[in-house]
């Protein structure tokens, strides 16, 4: 495996740089490096997404057919390392990487040409209705009824940890269409507008203190059949490959700059015989541990490229990078903590805002070290908890 870059991906990547640079706004580049989350608010995240779309560059990973660059492996790979390398505020995945390729590959040609372009423009915010109160990681045991009346299903139950609920106009949502057989096999996907009546949104705080999480209550909530995304009771096939998107890779690019930016904090503070704590012998060890990781989880990427640029199956390389990345994620929030010490105590939401004049308390990098790392702390939990994640890898690649 070849990792060095040929002369095209090299012109590729100045070309990307370029134009970030010449069109990512300030306070949008200050609001990507304050985020404490995989997901930007919609304030900041909306109009990078118009700039992308006039570009033509919003949807990477998208079919040039469908509005994509027609981009291959390695480009999307650059473009992502060079996003993360200057800091711009994260896309929301919901309709971009996630429901948009299902619409893709399930939907009606009527579907394809109302939804996909107003994903591409940001004009619909989608959220995800999967999780229930007791059906997180055991999904198949969903209990939100839809039952036939007409040329409608009528939803009634609750969804919780739902993302963004309260920005969002649309949500793709499972429900249950038959309580008979296997649990996977009564479960129906559907495309539904949340001011729809019926619909209530009341919201979760975090731990980190910020309002991210939603629960979301149906009560007689009509939803017109024409919102079906494939076959009624066949929804779990469509779960099953939304979530290879979901669970994908590409955070390496992003651990890398994360482990720069960590780097260069434990330059800046103090250890305990008041030298650099990055000159500390025991700090030093556990941050090349965590750069090994990183490392790993970089070449495990490249070798997915490798595979899918040669028209391969990656198999269960989705697990595995989505286990590795998140625990390399938390053991980084665990290094940022500990190197702002006492000044990542203090909650300072007022001074995370992008043009906030609230001066920090403490150095400015301490401001999100405590919101990361509590947010973060789901990362191996949501998509699929990496216990689940481990069980398809035993049997998958161990044949357990």
């Amino acid at each position: 495996m070849n990792l060095d870059l040929s002369p095209s991906e090299l012109a590729f990547r100045d070309e990307v740089r370029a134009f970030l640079e010449a069109n990512l706004p300030a306070d949008l580049r200050q609001a990507g490096r304050m985020l404490t989350s995989v997901f930007s608010h919609p304030k900041h995240s909306l109009p990078w997404q118009k700039i992308l779309h006039a570009k033509g560059w919003v949807a990477p990973a998208w079919p040039v057919e469908y509005g994509g660059p027609g981009w291959n492996e390695m480009q999307r790979y650059i473009f992502s390392s060079e996003c993360a390398r200057i800091g711009t505020p994260s896309l929301s995945p919901m309709g971009l990487r996630m429901v948009g390729p299902c619409i893709q590959k399930f939907g009606t040609p009527e579907q394809k040409a109302f939804f996909l372009p107003r994903i591409l423009a940001g004009e619909d915010y989608w959220c995800q209705g999967y999780s229930e109160p007791g059906s997180g990681s055991d999904l198949a045991s969903l209990q939100m009824r839809a039952e036939v009346d007409g040329d409608h299903y009528v939803l009634n139950g609750s969804k919780i940890w739902t993302t963004q609920a309260h920005f969002a106009n649309r949500m793709f949502c499972l429900v249950r269409t038959r309580f008979d057989g296997k649990p996977q096999q009564g479960i129906t996907f559907l495309l539904l507008e949340m001011n729809t009546p019926g619909i209530e949104v009341k919201p979760i705080i975090t731990l980190a203190g910020e309002h991210e999480v939603n629960q979301v209550f149906f009560d007689n909530v009509r939803v017109p059949m024409s919102g079906r995304l494939g076959e009624e009771n066949d929804g779990w096939t469509v779960a099953k490959y939304l979530l290879e998107f979901e669970r994908g890779g590409g955070s390496g690019a992003g651990l890398k700059v994360t482990l720069e930016r960590l780097r260069a904090m434990a330059a800046a503070e103090p250890g305990d015989d008041g030298s650099p704590l990055l000159d500390d012998r025991d700090f030093r060890s556990r941050l090349a541990a965590a750069e090994v990781a990183v490392e790993a989880i970089e070449m495990t990427e490249h070798r997915v490229m490798s595979a899918l640029s040669a028209g391969k199956n990656p198999g269960p390389a989705s697990s595995m990078l989505k286990t590795q990345g998140t625990e390399a994620m938390q053991r980084l929030d665990e290094l940022a903590v500990e190197i702002t010490g006492h000044y990542a105590a203090p909650y300072q939401p007022a001074a995370r805002e992008a043009g906030s004049n609230e001066p920090p308390i403490g150095p400015a990098h301490s401001l999100i070290a405590v919101a990361r790392y509590l947010n973060n702390r789901a990362s191996s939990i949501y998509g699929g908890s990496n216990e689940i994640q481990r069980g398809i890898m035993a049997r998958l690649i161990l044949g357990l």
